[in-house]
């Protein structure tokens, strides 16, 4: 069986400490942590529900570092997945409301950046 690159696992444990960050203020205060963000439109359960979907691919990356071969490239067609219409939701409301916070633009692009990681590692695990 092929053998996973330590770089990959180095990213998997980076991008759980990166969803956490913004889980836990997106699950426990979503109202201060958006207004400090400058983010003036959510739903509570909504942005809890996010909040959700950061902690279990953020902790499955932690708890899946030390996976086989198999196993990375499962959870990484998973965060393929996840970073792609991450990325198209955000740019679709971006273009659909009338003001357009900066962290709306840089988020896109943290979900684009990430997926293009992802593409680029699953295609070499492949």
């Amino acid at each position: 069986m092929k053998e996973v690159p330590q770089n990959l696992k180095k990213w998997f444990v980076a991008h759980c400490i990166i969803d956490l960050l913004f889980a836990i203020p997106l699950f426990l205060f979503p109202a201060t942590f958006l207004g400090f963000v400058g983010w003036e439109y959510f739903d509570p359960m909504t942005t809890r529900l996010v909040a959700a979907a950061l902690f279990g691919i953020g902790l499955e990356s932690y708890l899946g570092r030390n996976g086989n071969h198999d196993q990375f490239k499962g959870m990484l067609r998973l965060k393929i997945i996840w970073s792609a219409f991450a990325t198209l939701g955000i740019l679709i409301t971006m273009f659909s409301i009338e003001a357009k916070p900066l962290i709306g633009w840089l988020l896109a692009a943290v979900f684009l950046s990430f997926n293009l990681m992802w593409v680029y590692w699953w295609r070499k695990l492949k």
